[in-house]
């Protein structure tokens, strides 16, 4: 059989921003692997994104400048972009590309692995079981995290989203083979140093991977930078049996990128100029969390993402809300009346946290507690609504005491500090002692049992 990746070819017919055309080659396969030598005999690397007969169009990972069309010459290397892994990988610090920049000396990878990731068959899953403790009580009771989850953070320019993962991150306690994965994608210099910074301090960072695609990097760096990272994050869990947290952000940016290529490819548009294939390509990703049947390991995964102008319905959340297990969603209100973290009570939720909390899991009160915080707060946001028309000095007695219940509920059990670990039992009883605001007769959604044993009237 013919070695097409020793072939050599000479000359391009285009070049439109970090992407190539050629024409006149063997036929090539969709993601493969090409080596581009330009002027200065500099070798760089591409992925085909496009194939047809005889024609390919390729994405260069460090862009083109530099890249002569006459005399660039291109081997199709007919493998695609591998990441050597390791666990020496720990406590490392990558760039977008899976290059060490941390002045480390290079480390000896095991294996290599496709970094558009590991098939996983659907039928291997397993459930995700066994809660992970964060010492945020809005998160710990109201959208507990479980191993092997999904959970984004929906943000908004300006909000302490990062404040919130680097806590998550610093405070989450997986025990037994824990290790995270931090991949930061088209952020600022301030950004990353803020997150090495405290991973430092915190002695975070030895049993951290961390990947930087900085804003100045290329929009193709963007694209790849989570699959290295979640291709680390798949070898140390399902290869390694580590609890892996995988934290990525800004996902915007990855979109935003996504969609610089797709308008240079001439591709026709879908919401706001974003591909049509946005969902699946984000499919991609969020899925490659997992808890695998007879695997010890675990792959959680957190990404962040900015809502533009805080819009829930806009594509990136909409569609990253379709694909995962809930959201967590600040609120800019909260974070400007002081209350961090600013975490939004009603549209934040855990689609898995029921199966995981209450008798057998974590204390018996918490699922009737969640239950009757929710319906609670519910009530509170409709009286607040009529109090801004007709006046708090109108309301009844009770509508009075609800807001009371919002108050305290507000500034004693979602607000915290920045630094502060509440164990789930701490959480738990910040939760009854703003229920203990209102009358024994409104707590309906919980059993008489635990009424009994925790409520007291303050």
């Amino acid at each position: 059989m013919k070695d097409y990746s020793l072939i050599e070819y000479v000359g391009l017919k285009e070049i439109v921003g970090p992407i190539f055309f050629i024409e006149n080659i063997h036929n090539v396969g969709y993601n493969e692997l090409v080596e581009i030598v330009d002027s200065k005999d500099n070798t760089r690397l591409g992925i085909t994104l496009e194939v047809a007969k005889n024609f390919a169009v390729v994405e260069v990972l460090e862009g083109t400048a530099g890249i002569s069309l006459k005399n660039a010459r291109i081997r199709f290397k007919e493998k695609p972009l591998l990441l050597g892994v390791s666990e020496d990988m720990l406590g490392r610090i990558f760039d977008g590309k899976g290059n060490p920049i941390d002045g480390l000396p290079k480390f000896v990878f095991d294996l290599e692995l496709n970094v558009n990731g590991l098939s996983i068959n659907p039928t291997a899953r397993d459930y995700p079981k066994n809660i992970i403790i964060t010492g945020i009580s809005a998160i710990d009771v109201m959208t507990t995290l479980v191993r092997g989850q999904k959970l984004p953070i929906f943000s908004g320019n300006g909000l302490p989203h990062n404040l919130l993962a680097d806590q998550i991150v610093i405070q989450s306690d997986i025990k037994e083979n824990f290790c995270v994965v931090f991949a930061g994608i088209g952020i600022s210099y301030d950004i990353a140093n803020f997150f090495i910074k405290s991973f430092k301090e915190n002695n975070v960072l030895e049993r951290s991977v961390v990947f930087l695609s900085l804003a100045n990097s290329s929009s193709i760096e963007r694209i790849f930078t989570p699959r290295v990272a979640l291709t680390c994050a798949q070898y140390l869990a399902f290869f390694k049996n580590m609890n892996v947290l995988v934290v990525m952000t800004d996902m915007s940016n990855y979109c935003e990128a996504l969609r610089e290529i797709s308008s240079i490819r001439g591709e026709i548009p879908s919401r706001k100029g974003y591909p049509g294939y946005l969902y699946s390509d984000l499919a991609s990703l969020y899925e490659r969390a997992a808890v695998i049947k007879g695997l010890e390991g675990s792959l959680t995964l957190m990404p962040i993402l900015s809502m533009p102008n805080d819009d829930i319905t806009h594509p990136i959340p909409d569609l990253t809300g379709y694909i995962t297990e809930g959201q967590i969603v600040l609120d800019r209100d909260m974070y400007n009346r002081g209350i961090y973290p600013p975490i939004a009570g009603l549209p934040s939720l855990s689609r898995l946290m029921k199966d995981n909390i209450g008798k057998g899991f974590t204390r018996e009160d918490h699922f009737d507690l969640y239950s009757q915080l929710f319906s609670c707060y519910a009530k509170v946001k409709d009286i607040r609504a009529l109090a801004s028309i007709i006046g708090e000095e109108e309301l009844s007695p009770l509508d009075i005491l609800y807001l009371k219940f919002g108050d305290e509920f507000e500034r004693k059990f979602i607000n915290q500090g920045y630094n502060e670990f509440r164990s789930l039992e701490e959480s738990l009883d910040l939760g009854w002692r703003a229920l203990s605001v209102l009358p024994k007769d409104e707590l309906i959604k919980i059993k008489e049992e635990y009424i009994s044993k925790y409520y007291k009237k303050s």
